[in-house]
């Protein structure tokens, strides 16, 4: 769990959601919210399930958590959102802004603290839990391709 990045994570019967994490204290914490990965009934739940994959990508181990949102304002929010900010690619501005957005609007920070044993190797299934990807709102139709002068059949 230590060298963690990403975690999948299902909520109740929910399809587990490749999620960003960053491993502190035994814990793995997962920022989602407005400007932050979408992690639907996360914030609100107090179990999960965490599913990790290995060095070559298949999965290693599952197990339940305890899931607790962290308090803007609070001791431990002080203490975790600056190391876990400073784990944020990409991140709009310094850490210290960052933070400070994620208590202004909002965002979860929650931390998933293992809550039992993992599942036995035998209990994980032998074939693929691949699934079809899910449909986009991205997609958007195909144009012609522009052309500035008519181009002659030959």
């Amino acid at each position: 769990m230590k060298k963690a990045a990403v975690c999948w994570v299902a909520v109740g019967d929910g399809t587990a959601l490749a999620l960003w994490c960053v491993p502190l204290e035994g814990s793995l914490f997962v920022v989602s919210g407005p400007g932050e990965q979408s992690a639907p009934g996360l914030a609100d739940a107090s179990a999960a399930r965490v599913t990790l994959r290995g060095d070559h990508g298949g999965r290693i181990v599952t197990w339940p958590a305890r899931v607790t949102r962290l308090a803007p304002g609070t001791e431990e929010w002080a203490a975790t959102a600056p190391l876990v900010a400073a784990k944020r690619l990409n991140a709009p501005g310094p850490t210290a802004e960052l933070v400070a957005r994620w208590a202004a609007d909002g965002v979860a920070l929650n931390r998933l603290l293992p809550a039992g044993a993992p599942d036995a190797a035998d209990a994980l299934p032998a074939t693929s839990l691949a699934e079809e990807p899910r449909g986009a709102t991205v997609v958007r139709a195909t144009r012609k391709p522009f052309r500035l002068h008519k181009v002659r059949r030959r």
